[in-house]
């Protein structure tokens, strides 16, 4: 993989980029930016997950004028939730050039769209039907068109979205340049690249097939919100002595290590803006044992050849599925079996089934674990290491102490100081991690505008 200071980028982008905290392109973006950048057509076959949107919101923000304000990009998504979310992409991609990504999608009030549109935003991101929507109202006018985007085309064709695509990019001036991303290329959206693009470059991002073995994987779905509290929990069941926690960006690094350092655990982020001397000083205490967490990013995590890591953390899902393999790579070393865990949000759950698909192998759903059974593990966990230590016959240097103190205390009462020493008590510090992908908009934070009706109405009954 490449970094994006290789793809000839602007300072305005690579700021942005920079700021999201991403540190490499993906296949995909390597591959399809520089010729969307040059203008030429482009079709980008590539497996859901794999970074796609970043591929055509940089050729997009890069190539369109902050000056001129009228749409002069479109990119058509599948659903309501895409829409939102590519919009959000975009706009961050964008934050520095002074363009302005906006969603329209069925479900939301037209009316409000219409409002929003008169705006002239330089992009406009949204589905087939409430774009059709607008063009028959002639509240979307195409004349400044200079790129159109289909997002996850096979998709868009499988819901039915075929004929208003085309209707789509007719009423879209000639001369244009037009990206088409898919997962796969049925025989209908081949024959709507040849009718609608003009020599298309071809990017194939061909899916590997992995296996992990030693390993034992497990996902838990739950709130980004409830992540950080689930990760303490679960280091506090398995009192791991060596584990690393995976982060998608730097910030995500810093702002994880952060939270695990002031609720107690011995934790050290590593992250490509580390000095080399940071790096090397952080590397020999995790590698000594003097730091029990290491919080990485992918790129700053490769590489490692550590065989004592026995334990790996997903907090965020990685933005390439091939680096899933990489990650749990870590742990399950030189014959020992490792477990990784991985966090999800809801709408994550589909690139984890892909994820499945590349490893062959079922990753096993879990239930978030509470306070108490995190408490209860960690004590299950300091008595299997007393117990082992007592097999191991190492303490027998130690028989002498253990007999000095027998003669002012019983056995039970030392047992149980020694099983609370080696417990770590769950520490519930509140902390706050921002969230990578901001939540979809739902309907049921749309819907407040009833309730201030009807606070109208007992005002003029008054």
């Amino acid at each position: 993989m490449s970094t994006f200071n290789n793809l000839n980028l602007s300072a305005e982008i690579m700021s942005a980029i920079n700021k999201l905290g991403f540190e490499e392109a993906t296949p995909i973006q390597e591959k399809t930016i520089p010729p969307a950048l040059a203008g030429h057509d482009v079709i980008g076959q590539a497996p859901t997950g794999t970074g796609k949107t970043i591929s055509f919101a940089i050729p997009i923000v890069e190539r369109i004028s902050a000056e001129a304000n009228k749409p002069q990009a479109l990119v058509i998504t599948p659903t309501r939730e895409l829409a939102i979310q590519v919009g959000e992409e975009i706009n961050k991609v964008a934050q520095f050039k002074g363009v302005h990504a906006l969603p329209i999608y069925g479900g939301q009030d037209i009316n409000r769209q219409i409002r929003a549109l008169k705006k002239n935003p330089q992009i406009i991101v949204g589905t087939p039907g409430r774009i059709m929507d607008h063009l028959r109202r002639s509240t979307i006018r195409f004349h400044n068109l200079k790129i159109v985007v289909l997002d996850e085309a096979d998709e868009m064709l499988n819901m039915g979205f075929l004929e208003d695509i085309e209707t789509i990019l007719q009423a879209a001036p000639s001369q244009r340049q037009t990206l088409l991303f898919s997962a796969t290329m049925p025989k209908q959206i081949v024959a709507l690249a040849n009718k609608f693009m003009n020599n298309p470059a071809m990017v194939k991002i061909a899916p590997k097939a992995m296996t992990v073995d030693n390993t034992e994987q497990y996902y838990i779905e739950i709130p980004h919100g409830k992540k950080f509290d689930t990760l303490c929990n679960l280091l506090d069941m398995h009192a791991p002595t060596s584990a690393i926690v995976f982060g998608r960006t730097k910030r995500g690094v810093d702002e994880v290590t952060e939270a695990l350092t002031k609720r107690g655990y011995s934790a050290e982020g590593l992250h490509g803006d580390l000095t080399q001397a940071r790096r090397d000083s952080v590397m020999r205490q995790f590698r000594s044992g003097a730091t029990e967490i290491l919080v990485a990013t992918d790129v700053a995590a490769r590489g490692l050849d550590i065989d004592s890591v026995t334990h790996v953390y997903n907090f965020d899902i990685p933005q390439d599925p091939e680096s899933y393999v990489h990650r749990i790579g870590r742990t399950g070393r030189a014959g020992r079996t490792g477990l990784a865990i991985t966090l999800i949000t809801p709408r994550e759950l589909s690139q984890l089934k892909f994820i499945e698909r590349l490893t062959k192998k079922k990753i096993q759903r879990l239930s978030a674990p509470t306070l108490t059974e995190a408490r209860e593990g960690a004590q299950q966990v300091a008595i299997e290491r007393l117990i082992a230590t007592i097999e191991e016959q190492t303490a027998n240097s130690y028989r002498g102490l253990a007999e000095s103190l027998l003669e002012h205390h019983d056995s039970v009462t030392l047992l149980a100081a020694a099983i609370k020493l080696l417990t770590k008590e769950p520490n519930t510090t509140p902390v706050n991690i921002t969230e990578e992908r901001p939540k979809p908009q739902t309907r049921k934070n749309q819907t407040k505008r009833p309730r201030s009706n009807s606070l109208k109405k007992r005002k003029r009954r008054k």
